[in-house]
């Protein structure tokens, strides 16, 4: 069996297929003018999943993650606080790699900033208004003509037969911005002509000074990168439209070749505690929000990643917890396979690799569920289900398989409570041993001790946990 996921062009489940030397895979990466938040690592992490579902499985993954540091918002952005450009965003795409390297993210093969590759945009643009599916104005900017594809919307399933086109939006300007409504289907910018507030962000091309488009920044990495056409694209399921539809608008039209991407892969929207994520709700967690609050990176990354990847995921702080007490339950299950099987922790440590190991052992199962559309719910619960079977070196050698496809980290070197103080971690390990020896009057001086250290201790069947008061 191949891995299968749900192609979102042709809106059914297809088994994928490497037909060349290497499976191209291009991802939709940050837009580096702030700290990621759990929605955006909540796709990140499903496409991180898949590469290393498919490395397993033998494909020869080329993974390729752009950088956006020159859009509207970083621009925006850098002009507030007085910062160049470059400046700016090195500081929010620094963030970022250490994010992931923290939630255990495989670096991408290749991580192309936008900024770097102007020539190659502007030799794409250049390529469609010779081409006349775009035109420039008379600011500058250039334009995307709608109306002379009549594929649009193929990826969303746009009723475009029956959808008015427009050069201009509703005040009777062009549409400038880089994203917009779906209602509005409008010829979008390519290249924008300078603007004051810009500032020195700009860059000379034949219709003058400006910037690419946000749009134009995709194809033309992919294209240098993977070539004309490609395997997979990954993004959230809000890149649809525009992003996606104008990406394969202008990739097909500039090179002449279809389809630009063979597989689309979408993750769904991610919910907090039942509602939608924003800035006046508080609830647009980042990482380090969530470890202060006492949980680690592994944990985290389990959370997110439990769902499966196409269903709305409504992220809790009881999801938190439910997800800190499964990897203490699978570590448990691992330890019991290891003293059955007489394989030490360092030996089983190797095994974290990726193989495809999975045959004629007990996590077959937990693989095949894996493999088909990527159903890590699925894939979990016959995991638990296999793991007081596992007793033999063939098993364990599956389950390090499994542990790395789904980058779930049981050796965590922060430890469970990592960013707790030493102090108090001790103190907590202490009341605990007090509790299990039924010394209830030292657990409640521990506690005690504890609480005015300034954290507290909340206890579950398989342990405690550690959080600030």
């Amino acid at each position: 069996m191949k891995p299968s996921i749900y192609n979102t062009l042709t809106r059914r489940k297809e088994e994928l297929e490497q037909t060349s030397g290497e499976f191209g895979m291009y991802c939709c990466g940050p837009t580096v003018y702030g700290p990621a938040h759990i929605g955006n690592f909540r796709t990140f992490l499903a496409q991180d999943v898949l590469r290393r579902t498919l490395e397993c499985a033998g494909y020869n993954v080329k993974h390729v993650r752009n950088i956006t540091d020159v859009d509207d918002k970083t621009i925006r952005e850098s002009q507030k606080q007085g910062l160049s450009l470059k400046e700016f965003t090195s500081r929010w795409e620094d963030k970022f790699h250490s994010d992931c390297k923290k939630l255990n993210m495989l670096p991408p093969t290749v991580e192309p900033r936008a900024t770097e590759h102007i020539k190659e945009q502007l030799e794409m643009v250049q390529k469609l208004v010779d081409k006349g599916f775009a035109y420039p104005t008379k600011d500058g900017s250039v334009y995307f003509k709608i109306s002379a594809f009549p594929e649009y919307g193929q990826l969303t399933g746009l009723d475009f037969e029956h959808m008015a086109t427009q050069s201009t939006n509703s005040a009777g300007e062009a549409n400038n911005a880089d994203e917009y409504d779906r209602e509005n289907v409008a010829d979008f910018a390519l290249w924008k002509g300078r603007k004051p507030e810009d500032g020195p962000n700009f860059w000379k091309s034949p219709w003058g000074e400006g910037r690419p488009g946000w749009h134009i920044e995709c194809s033309a990495m992919s294209s240098k990168y993977l070539g004309d056409t490609f395997d997979l694209h990954g993004g959230g399921i809000d890149l649809c439209f525009p992003h996606h539809e104008n990406e394969i608008a202008q990739s097909q039209c500039a090179t002449g070749k279809s389809p630009y991407v063979r597989y689309w892969f979408h993750s769904a929207h991610l919910m907090v505690e039942g509602q939608k994520m924003s800035k006046s709700l508080g609830n647009l967690y980042t990482l380090d929000q969530l470890v202060e609050k006492g949980y680690t990176p592994a944990q985290i990354r389990y959370a997110l990643i439990s769902g499966h990847y196409r269903q709305q995921l409504n992220f809790t702080f009881k999801g938190l917890d439910d997800a800190k007490s499964a990897m203490s339950k699978m570590k448990k299950g691992l330890d019991a396979a290891l003293e059955k099987t007489g394989v030490s922790e360092d030996e089983f440590k190797a095994y974290i690799k990726p193989a495809n190991a999975f045959a004629n052992t007990v996590f077959e199962g937990a693989w095949e569920a894996l493999i088909d559309d990527i159903n890590v719910p699925k894939a979990l619960g016959k995991i638990f289900s296999a793991l007081p079977e596992a007793s033999t070196k063939a098993d364990l050698q599956a389950f390090g398989a499994l542990l790395y496809a789904l980058g779930i980290d049981l050796f965590e070197d922060a430890g469970q409570h990592g960013d707790i103080p030493a102090e108090v971690r001790q103190l907590a390990q202490a009341r605990w041993d007090a509790k299990k020896a039924k010394d209830w009057a030292k657990a409640d001086e521990f506690r005690a001790k504890i609480k005015s250290l300034g954290y507290e201790v909340f206890d579950s069947k398989d342990g405690f946990d550690i959080k600030k008061a």
